[in-house]
């Protein structure tokens, strides 16, 4: 069986697991302050461009966008998201649980508008009532979005304009950074870092056995970070974990080059379903590919492949979601191919 159901179904890359362990029977202090953490934390920093970031490893992605968004706003504030945004739909309401409601805002194949969040905003301030209501205190993205679509960098330049005009935080939820960087025609991780208050980089996704770097040019945004992180249980106390995992990733642009990998041969998917007749739901340059197929041809393909039945396309089809992997190998797509 191939499966395409995600992109954390494996374990780790290799290289990961070799430093993992060599590094095993070391002893090193804990909580992300020993010296495979504060190496990590140097490469990403040098990566981004941005010599003086916070960098703070946590856990897992839920984890990331709950403590974020819940150390970004204050008590009466909310954040918000696409319709079909990740943390809208996929988290169990984690953010909600924390006291802030996620203010929805229109999706146009999974990404926002600048033009939709002025206007929100607007109306917002507008009205007379507004300290009646919820206020709008952060703006949340994902790169690339639910639907594998990306924002182009005047998309993101626009959004990061209107957060800034209006004092709100711009978030980024990066759980599949390296592919979206790895699709991107002309978005790299300095731009994400300099129009972005606030993102992630996502590792369990992404080549990493599990964890998550967040990142930020801007620390005042969330004093005591360590401290919130920790209350939040997002905090690992074996911190070397990730430091050496992240540490690992980012020496040799590794990174990238894995997700390259995926994306490649989401590509080589998606051609030869559309050679086979079948048209994308979305025109995904990422390693997420959507699909619109009829019942008796989902039949078919589940009996060699597995993927994730994403939602209905009238009486007789549903999309369907192929994901490939940076451990998504030529003969993976080559067996998939002879069997479509």
């Amino acid at each position: 069986m191939l499966h395409f159901d995600s992109d954390y179904m494996e374990g780790a890359h290799p290289a990961v697991m070799q430093r993992l362990v060599e590094t095993n029977l070391e002893q090193t202090v804990g909580y992300g302050e020993d010296e495979y953490s504060r190496r990590a934390a140097d490469l990403i920093r040098e990566a981004c461009g941005q010599p003086d970031a916070l960098v703070r490893f946590l856990v897992g992605g839920t984890q990331t966008n709950a403590t974020v968004i819940d150390g970004l706003l204050h008590q009466y504030e909310g954040v918000m998201a696409a319709e079909t945004g990740h943390i809208n739909n996929f988290e169990a309401g984690a953010v909600e649980s924390s006291g802030h409601k996620i203010l929805i805002v229109p999706s146009h194949q999974g990404k926002v508008a600048a033009y939709d969040i002025e206007r929100y905003l607007n109306e917002f301030y507008d009205n007379e009532n507004h300290q009646h209501m919820v206020s709008p205190g952060a703006l949340y993205l994902s790169f690339p979005t639910e639907w594998g679509t990306l924002y182009s960098l005047g998309e993101l330049e626009a959004l990061s304009r209107v957060c800034h005009k209006y004092n709100i935080p711009l978030y980024l939820d990066g759980a599949r950074l390296g592919y979206g960087l790895a699709a991107s025609k002309d978005v790299t991780l300095k731009d994400i870092a300099r129009l972005c208050d606030v993102f992630y980089i996502g590792g369990t996704k992404v080549g990493a056995m599990f964890g998550e770097a967040v990142v930020t040019a801007h620390p005042e945004l969330l004093p005591r970070f360590f401290t919130f992180v920790k209350q939040h249980g997002a905090m690992l106390a074996k911190g070397r974990l990730l430091g050496v995992q992240f540490s690992t990733l980012f020496t040799d642009n590794l990174y990238l080059e894995i997700s390259r990998n995926a994306v490649n041969q989401a590509l080589r998917l998606k051609k030869a379903m559309i050679r086979k007749g079948f048209s994308p739901y979305v025109d995904s340059p990422t390693n997420q590919q959507f699909f619109c197929l009829p019942k008796s041809e989902l039949e078919r393909i589940s009996k060699f492949a597995s993927f994730e039945v994403w939602a209905p396309c009238g009486p007789q089809q549903s999309v369907v979601r192929f994901v490939t992997s940076w451990n998504t190998s030529d003969a993976d797509i080559d067996e998939f191919i002879s069997k479509l």
